[in-house]
C-alpha cells in the first residue's frame, strides 16, 4: 500500500480533538503493524482515547505522532475535510499535515524494512491528544511508564530541510481581578471597575514583547537561521522578533455583572511563549508586580527546551534530509509547543522531523503533498537503518 493511500486512510477516520475519540484510528494502525509482524499495545484512560506503542527488545529511538486533529467545519474546502481525497499532486483533509501525513510516513518506513527482511531498531507511539496537551496520550504513556527515555523522533511537520532541535517555552495563567461594584452611572467616579483593571494590565502586558533576552553565541546564531528559514516558510517578517521575544495572547476574558454595575469581577486567561533566556519565574515575579490587586493562578508552564544540534540523533537526521533533498540541511529552533517538551522533561533527546504543508496547517484546504510524503519516508527509512 503506498504511503498516500496509507495517509488518505488516516485522514477519513475522523479524530477531532475535542473530543479526541482515536480507537478507530488507533485499530488501523494496530492492524498495519500487526501486517507487518509488529505486536502492539493499545492503552490510555479509556472513553477511546486510545493510544498505541510498539516494544522492540533494544529499541535504539522511538518514532512517534499524534493521530488527533483540530476540528474543521466543512465551509470552505475544496473537498470535504474529512474525504481524504486524492489527487495527482495532494492528499486533502483534515489532519493531512497535521499529522496523519507523518505517521502515515512512519508507517510505510516500517513496512519498508519488514519487506526487506531488515531488523526494526525503533520502538513507535501513537498518541490520542497532543492537541490539547498530551494529559491523555504522551504523558500517560510517560507516567505509565510505557515509554523508556532514549533518542525520539516526532513526525511533526517542518520544513523539508530543517529538522526541529527546540522550542519556545510556555507559561498559561489565569488572572482573577476584584473591583468595588457601583451603580453604573457614577463611575468613574465612583467604584472600582475589575474589568478596567484587567484593561489596565494588558497596557502592561503589550511592552513584555519589547524585552531581549541574553543567549549563548551557538544559541545566538540557531536563532538567526531559524528566523530566516520561518520568515521564508510563513512570508512573515519580523519572525526574528516571534523567536526571540515572548509573543502573548490574551485568549479569554469574562467580567462584569451587568451593564449599568461596575464589574465586581473579572478573569482574564493569559497565555505567553517563553524565548531561550527568559526566567519564568521571574516572569511571573514581575506580572504579580504590575497586577497588585489581582489573585494570579499559574495554569501550566514549560521551559523552552531543545537537544544538542551535534548530539547523533540530529547529525544523523540532518545527513539523511541532505541525502534526499540535497541543498543546505540545517537544525532549527521554533515558537510552537508540542509533545516535544514533556518528553524532554523526561530525558528524551528529541528532534522533529516530518512532511507538510505548513501554511495549511490548522487551516481550510489543509493538505499534503504525495512527493513529500514519499520524501519523508525514504528518511526515515534511512533514520532507521542507520540505528540498526
Amino acid at each position: 500500500m503506498h504511503v498516500s493511500r496509507i495517509c488518505s486512510d488516516l485522514v477519513a477516520i475522523r479524530s477531532e480533538n475535542p473530543p479526541g475519540i482515536t480507537e478507530d484510528v488507533i485499530e488501523y494502525i494496530r492492524e498495519f503493524l500487526s501486517g507487518i509482524g509488529l505486536s502492539s499495545d493499545v492503552c490510555g484512560n479509556g472513553n477511546g482515547l486510545a493510544n498505541l506503542v510498539t516494544h522492540t527488545p533494544g529499541a535504539k529511538i522511538l518514532f512517534c505522532g499524534h493521530v488527533d486533529v483540530v476540528p474543521a467545519l466543512p465551509d470552505g474546502w475544496t473537498h470535504p475535510p474529512f474525504s481524504g481525497t486524492l489527487d495527482d499532486t495532494y492528499i486533502w483533509g483534515r489532519g493531512s499535515t497535521d499529522m496523519k501525513g507523518g505517521c502515515a510516513a512512519i508507517l510505510a518506513a516500517c513496512r519498508t524494512l519488514a519487506d526487506a527482511g531488515k531488523e526494526m531498531p525503533a520502538s513507535l507511539a501513537f498518541v490520542c491528544d497532543e492537541e490539547t496537551g498530551g494529559e491523555n496520550g504522551i504523558r500517560y504513556l510517560l507516567a505509565h511508564n510505557k515509554i523508556t527515555p532514549g533518542d525520539c523522533l516526532i513526525a511533526e511537520p517542518t520544513p523539508s530541510r530543517h529538522p526541529c532541535i527546540g522550542q519556545k517555552g510556555l507559561c498559561r495563567i489565569t488572572l482573577e481581578f476584584m473591583g468595588t461594584p457601583a451603580h453604573g452611572s457614577l463611575h468613574p467616579v465612583v467604584g472600582v471597575s475589575a474589568i478596567m483593571e484587567a484593561m489596565a494590565f494588558l497596557a502592561y502586558v503589550k511592552t513584555l514583547h519589547i524585552r531581549e533576552f541574553p543567549v549563548d553565541p551557538g544559541m545566538k546564531a540557531i536563532l538567526a537561521q531559524s528566523s530566516g528559514v520561518l520568515e521564508q516558510e510563513f512570508h512573515i517578517s519580523g519572525i526574528r522578533d516571534v523567536l526571540t521575544r515572548i509573543t502573548y495572547n490574551p485568549g479569554i476574558i469574562r467580567g462584569g455583572e451587568k451593564s449599568n454595575v461596575v464589574a465586581q469581577r473579572c478573569e482574564l486567561d493569559l497565555e505567553m511563549r517563553i524565548p531561550f533566556g527568559c526566567s519564568i519565574p521571574d516572569l511571573l515575579a514581575d506580572i504579580r508586580a504590575h497586577a497588585p490587586g489581582a489573585t494570579v493562578i499559574v495554569q501550566e508552564t514549560h521551559d523552552p527546551s531543545g537537544t544538542d544540534p551535534a548530539s547523533p540523533l540530529a547529525t544523523i537526521a540532518c545527513e539523511e534530509v541532505e541525502r534526499v533533498y540535497g541543498g543546505s540541511v540545517f537544525p532549527i529552533v521554533q515558537w510552537a509547543a508540542s509533545d516535544a517538551r514533556h518528553l524532554r522533561k523526561e530525558g528524551f533527546r528529541v528532534i522533529e522531523y516530518g512532511p507538510g504543508e505548513i501554511s495549511a496547517l490548522h487551516a481550510v484546504n489543509e493538505r499534503i503533498r504525495i512527493d513529500a510524503l514519499e520524501k519523508a519516508v525514504d528518511i526515515y527509512r534511512g533514520i532507521l537503518e542507520r540505528y540498526a
